[in-house]
């Protein structure tokens, strides 16, 4: 398969969890329907590409490692984790509900495969630099990925992660930069602006990438070059919109913790399918 084809499968395989992410949170009448879907492209291509890890065998001591750490966009996750069979089509209209698997945020005591518990927003990545070093000392070469969202970059713990995973050369540690420009109360730059992003984290002395978070050949060309760094932490800041996919939830600050009523899950949903016959 060369690089378009499985760009092309990758992309594929993203627009069909989008599809099952919707009916999720409209089951449940709550969630994180914009952050969700601007993340789905990278989890997606992380999962069903670039991770050694084996959905049947979750503690797999050379896994590779992901850390949800803006917590709340876990409907993600677990449609690619249904699209592995680790969550079953059943599972998948429980979300948020009290006994089920799928909680509104990772829980890594009742789903193995999840690394981390997270939502509180900032601890996620210190988490991630955790287990890097400690992969580092074992002498293993698995690495650990995570994701972060740009308002969640406003939280302190970022920053002495930001300070202290390339003191250690953590090149094990990859994070992606989910930069929607989107927050609950407003845009990130109403909020508290963390502009410029890309000088802040060169500043901090790591492999620095901005590309298109929605391409798929933009995020494995990235993946790539993050492979070859020896001494670094990376860092890819993927430009995203906030609810891609579907038309009225684009860039729409509204769509960020709300689920659709029934007109509007009737009208995404067409919309979702008449972009994948």
């Amino acid at each position: 398969m060369d690089s378009a084809q499985k760009s092309a499968r990758l992309q594929k395989i993203a627009h069909e969890c989008r599809e099952e992410i919707l009916p999720m949170i409209y089951k449940a009448a709550s969630g994180h329907p914009g952050g969700s879907l601007s993340a789905i492209d990278m989890i997606v291509a992380l999962f069903c590409e670039e991770m050694r890890w084996d959905p049947k065998n979750p503690h797999w001591d050379e896994r590779d490692r992901f850390v949800l750490s803006k917590g709340h966009a876990v409907p993600a996750l677990y449609a690619v984790l249904y699209k592995h069979g680790v969550v079953t089509k059943d599972e998948l209209p429980t979300l948020r509900q009290i006994g089920s698997r799928l909680q509104g945020h990772p829980d890594r005591v009742i789903m193995p495969v999840v690394e981390a518990s997270t939502g509180s927003l900032g601890q996620g990545l210190s988490i991630a630099q955790g287990m890097a070093m400690g992969l580092k000392l074992k002498g293993s070469d698995a690495r650990v990925f995570c994701l972060i969202g740009d308002g969640e970059s406003q939280e302190g713990q970022i920053w002495e992660t930001a300070m202290s995973a390339p003191k250690f050369k953590l090149n094990n540690l990859i994070c992606f930069l989910d930069n929607n420009n989107g927050q609950i109360d407003g845009t990130v730059e109403q909020v508290m602006d963390i502009r410029p992003i890309v000088d802040k984290w060169e500043a901090f002395r790591w492999y620095v990438q901005e590309i298109d978070g929605h391409s798929m050949p933009a995020i494995l060309g990235a993946l790539e070059k993050c492979r070859k760094e020896k001494d670094r932490p990376c860092m890819i800041v993927a430009k995203t919109i906030k609810g891609k996919g579907i038309s009225f939830m684009e860039g729409n600050i509204d769509w960020h913790g709300k689920a659709p009523n029934d007109t509007e899950f009737k009208k995404a949903m067409e919309e979702l399918k008449a972009k994948n016959p």
